[in-house]
């Protein structure tokens, strides 16, 4: 799935970045550790989910996880001793995974988890930022901390609460059970489950789809719902306007409708 990319350079061996096409592509790149993300991690994410993001050629970001086992089995719980020893740590801990998290909700262009196996406690919190989730059927979900004694972050809750009910998500991390893909698609952890092997062609037919359109309108949309769905704390009239506005100034506008008048697909250039 993630074979020939045009790499963008990473500072840690354990995260794989690059575009093939019109997508961008960040791969967790630790499978012997079933893709447990450190802290190493964390602090890269950021930056990378940027660098792809301003790549003009790139129209979609997808993050999945090397291996086949795992997409990411959680945080990794090795470093915990020295990262999240007491509260203070756990509050500094909790800021770096909130900027990889503010940096997939905040990013313009459309960004899709590609889920195949383990994606537990930080793995689910990191595709619960994305704004898309396809999974294999043989993926597992959980969400432990009430294991491990921890309270989960403000962030990750907005993100968890975007995708299911209140209900759903205390019963999630009271009881910290596992859910398989088919659970996961029903209560809308995740939005589409298919087979391991049509996994990576689901993937790139998805991420097809989201080049071909307008990337002004997505990210007005994106922008929206973030705020109407209180994953965005910036829900001013004047700035969820400005989004909308940008559109009906746009080229894109111009050429879509153009492009419908004259029966033929639109070319646009988000701008």
């Amino acid at each position: 799935m993630n074979t020939d990319l045009i790499p963008f350079a990473s500072p840690t061996p354990h995260l794989t970045a690059g575009r093939r096409g019109a997508a961008g592509w960040l791969v967790l790149n630790r499978p012997e550790r079933r893709n447990a993300l450190s802290a190493e991690m964390w602090r890269a994410i950021p930056d990378l989910v940027r660098r792809l993001a301003e790549d003009p050629e790139v129209r979609a970001l997808a993050v999945t996880g090397e291996g086949g086992e795992a997409f990411a089995a959680g945080a990794d719980i090795s470093e915990f001793a020295g990262n999240r020893d007491d509260a203070a740590a756990a509050r500094r801990y909790d800021a770096m995974t909130l900027e990889v998290f503010a940096a997939l909700q905040d990013c313009r262009k459309p960004v899709v988890a590609v889920i195949d196996g383990y994606c537990l406690g930080g793995g689910l919190a990191l595709a619960l930022a994305c704004d898309i989730r396809l999974a294999s059927d043989r993926s597992i979900f959980a969400l432990p901390p009430a294991r491990l004694g921890l309270a989960y972050p403000l962030a990750g809750l907005r993100q968890l609460l975007a995708a299911v009910t209140a209900a759903r998500a205390k019963e999630l991390l009271f009881t910290a059970r596992r859910v398989d893909a088919a659970e996961a698609s029903r209560i809308g952890l995740v939005h589409a489950t298919v087979g391991a092997a049509s996994l990576g062609a689901e993937a790139e037919s998805i991420l097809a789809m989201l080049a071909a359109n307008a990337p002004l309108s997505i990210a007005a949309a994106k922008g929206m719902i973030n705020a109407l769905s209180g994953v965005s704390e910036d829900s001013r009239p004047e700035a969820l306007a400005a989004l909308s506005d940008a559109c009906f100034a746009s080229d894109d506008y111009r050429e879509g409708r153009h492009a419908f008048l004259e029966k033929r697909p639109p070319r646009f250039s988000g701008r």
